[in-house]
């Protein structure tokens, strides 16, 4: 059964693709690809991002409070309508990422979350997770904001399975479509050969892998996608508004 409760710390680096590499095949040393890229060299995870018409979760986030929440469905590839996915919430409190998550259908997921009703339960169900969404969705009046996707490479290490290592491209986004059946067609967030590496931790990191980061000069740096896609977006309407002053 797939982890459904997750508390950890999550850094995050932007690489360009000679860096990436570089890193990429000197950790092979200490750690090992998880089952998906055992198969494929990248998998797909698709994501719909759920917010308030005034987009008051995402603007809370970006205020960088010490507390902050957000709801989307998850789905590993295209999904169709009897397709299992996860609905999750995602939370951060003081730095620590606190992420609760259940399964359901994605027909499922779509109704709970525009409805409120919970759906009838099913042993693939996470009934505690249920609830708090039922409760989350009680406090926010929601509707699908954003589609974002990305080609996804995960490691393992081989010591210690709580640390993880994730490297994300091709992230795209759309604000219109918004169904994950749609498939994974939008604009690039990052420009072309850039990449979003994820260090995942319980705890803090191995001494290894602190060393590794400092020879290769990589620093921590703040990046939301979800974040990131809201600033651009308000960025080009500013932009557009202001074409359309002088034009």
């Amino acid at each position: 059964m797939a982890i459904e409760v997750f508390n950890r710390y999550e850094n995050k680096y932007l690489l360009d693709s000679e860096s990436y590499y570089k890193f990429y095949n000197q950790l092979l040393e200490y750690m090992e690809l998880d089952n998906y890229n055992k198969q494929h060299e990248f998998y797909s995870i698709t994501n719909m991002y759920y917010d308030t018409a005034h987009d008051a979760l995402i603007r809370n986030s970006l205020a960088k409070p010490k507390y902050k929440e957000k709801l989307r469905i998850r789905a590993y590839g295209i999904p169709n309508q009897d397709t299992r996915v996860y609905l999750e919430i995602k939370k951060k409190v003081f730095g620590l990422v606190n992420k609760r998550r259940t399964s359901l259908q994605l027909n499922e997921a779509y109704d709970f979350v525009r409805t409120g009703v919970e759906p009838e339960y099913k042993d693939y169900m996470n009934k505690q997770v249920i609830e708090e969404i039922k409760y989350f969705l009680t406090r926010y009046d929601l509707q699908p904001k954003l589609y974002l996707s990305y080609d996804r490479k995960a490691l393992f290490s081989k010591e210690n399975r709580d640390l993880r290592i994730t490297f994300d491209t091709n992230i795209r986004y759309r604000r219109y479509d918004l169904q994950l059946e749609q498939g994974t067609y939008g604009e690039l967030l990052l420009e072309p050969g850039q990449w979003l590496m994820e260090v995942k931790a319980e705890k803090t990191i191995p001494v290894w892998l602190a060393k590794m980061l400092s020879e290769h000069q990589m620093y921590r740096t703040s990046f939301s996608k979800y974040g990131n896609e809201y600033k651009k977006m308000l960025k080009n309407s500013r932009i557009e508004s202001e074409s359309a002053l002088y034009a």
